[in-house]
């Protein structure tokens, strides 16, 4: 099992990836009223058949030819499952995908988030041929990342040259500590 929820969203995305996607939208909402954490993974990739999905649950079954099991989707169902949360996949193929994992916020056994920000910034820069959505929210407040508006606004200019790095790396950072405020996971 993978120690934080960010780890989590880079193997989801990590299939979206291989799915051929062209936009990912990944977005990560924490109610601490209700008591939840909810993160919503969704691409435009080529989706998967009813079967498919099924077997994508099961710990024994992979599409890869490197090794003979796939445990990603099938831990991080468990993980949210067991903080009393919920995990489903949509999916329609030609379409895309989405996975949706609920968390029990406050639950001993629920995964710390993690780094969150490094995880999307290393996304981003690492895929320059995929454009991400992302929106963190926390209790109402809440930031929104668009490649495509960043594509818009730098032209030629590529999101991994360092300076562009930094500056999406910083972006996240303290958008999220605004968000945040005092609340500390």
């Amino acid at each position: 099992m993978l120690p934080e929820l960010s780890l989590n969203v880079l193997d989801i995305a990590n299939n979206s990836i291989r799915a051929n996607a062209t936009q990912i939208e990944i977005a990560i909402s924490i109610h601490s009223d209700a008591d939840i954490l909810s993160i919503i993974i969704s691409d435009n990739g080529c989706g998967m058949t009813e079967d498919q999905i099924s077997h994508a649950q099961d710990p024994f079954y992979t599409t890869r030819t490197t090794r003979d099991v796939g445990l990603g989707i099938p831990f991080y169902k468990q993980a949210a499952l067991n903080t009393g949360g919920s995990f489903s996949i949509a999916s329609k193929t030609d379409i895309g995908t989405t996975v949706t994992a609920t968390f029990g916020l406050s639950h001993i056994d629920r995964m710390p988030l993690g780094d969150i920000n490094s995880t999307i910034h290393t996304l981003i820069i690492s895929n320059k041929h995929i454009d991400f959505l992302y929106t963190y929210e926390f209790d109402g407040r809440k930031f929104h990342l668009d490649t495509r508006e960043f594509r818009e606004i730098l032209g030629d200019i590529p999101l991994d040259l360092p300076e562009v790095s930094n500056y999406i790396k910083e972006y996240l950072e303290e958008n999220q500590r605004e968000v945040d405020g005092d609340y500390r996971f």
